[in-house]
């Protein structure tokens, strides 16, 4: 009998020291943003003026694929986040997503991906012009008779769209918990200020094209829907439009998954174009205060932080 009773409270034992362990919780999709634009989204920020707390903190859960035209420096691979931009002559700088970026990783507590495509001086509208004669438009004439921006077109939603398949197919779609794209941050209009008249077609034109996609993509029927997240400009820009502006104001009143930031307030820097530190880093928590309710929850930590860039 005392050995009996001996046994029984092992046994109680080793039940309620299991039930005190932190249990693995079930995989759950990875989050997944996209980035397009020109020049304030790809960003313009002397590095050194990134905010303290995130060079003290630096990044530890971000992985990013950049392609700025050339997604296939590396096809399908992801990085540890770090602030750059394809041209050497600016050297490293950083955008409004940086700060996006540090909030959501503060949220989250793990793993995300970012699918981005950014180029400075770029239009929608191929009556505009643009940097290097690409162009996002959507436009099926100019599509069939152009190609990727990566392998020598123009087309920079070509680009996009392959950088994205690449992803999905080489990284994402093996995931063990598997992948959701939560929404697309966009800013971009400056240079398509000439034919404003033209930007509410031509944009709409670009997210319906983008969302299509997603879903023959994915077979996912919910990315008809995609959020699309994106700025205004400061009202004292020198490539400001009001026609553009307009323009994103009634997609957003007709479409309940485009936001749009008032941007309007957040300072330039010396060339009244680009926002300054201040500017992007009040755009970028901005952003991140429309993108975590999309995140429907807080979810548990996955994966193990990633190394990341510290400075």
């Amino acid at each position: 009998m005392k050995h009996v009773l001996s046994f029984c409270i092992l046994i109680f034992l080793s039940a309620w020291t299991a039930a005190q362990q932190p249990t693995e919780p079930a995989s759950q999709p990875a989050v997944v943003l996209l980035t397009a634009g020109q020049s304030n989204a790809d960003g313009r920020v002397a590095i050194e003026e990134l905010p303290g707390y995130i060079r003290q903190n630096g990044y530890t859960c971000c992985l990013w694929s950049y392609g700025s035209g050339d997604y296939r420096k590396a096809p399908g691979v992801f990085a540890p986040f770090q602030p750059a931009v394809a041209r050497a002559d600016l050297g490293r700088r950083w955008g409004f997503d940086a700060v996006t970026y540090y909030e959501l990783e503060q949220y989250l507590g793990q793993t995300f991906y970012v699918i981005k495509q950014t180029m400075g001086g770029t239009a929608i509208d191929t009556l505009c012009s643009s940097t290097n004669g690409k162009y996002w438009s959507a436009d099926p004439a100019f599509l069939a008779h152009t190609g990727s921006a990566s392998d020598g077109g123009k087309s920079l939603l070509k680009a996009f769209t392959e950088q994205i398949d690449a992803c999905i197919d080489g990284y994402l779609a093996s995931l063990p918990g598997g992948y959701d794209i939560k929404a697309m941050l966009w800013h971009q209009g400056e240079s398509d200020r000439t034919r404003g008249d033209r930007y509410y077609d031509n944009l709409k034109a670009v997210v319906a094209c983008i969302r299509s996609h997603l879903v023959q993509k994915t077979g996912r029927p919910q990315y008809a829907r995609l959020p699309v997240i994106c700025g205004t400009f400061n009202a004292a820009s020198r490539q400001g439009s009001q026609q553009v502006t307009d323009a994103l104001r009634k997609l957003e009143a007709e479409d309940p998954d485009f936001h749009v930031i008032d941007a309007s307030d957040c300072p330039l820097g010396s060339d009244q174009i680009h926002f300054d530190a201040a500017g992007a880093e009040m755009l970028g928590k901005r952003v991140f205060q429309v993108l975590k309710p999309m995140l429907s929850e807080k979810q548990p930590s996955r994966t193990t932080p990633i190394m990341g860039w510290n400075s």
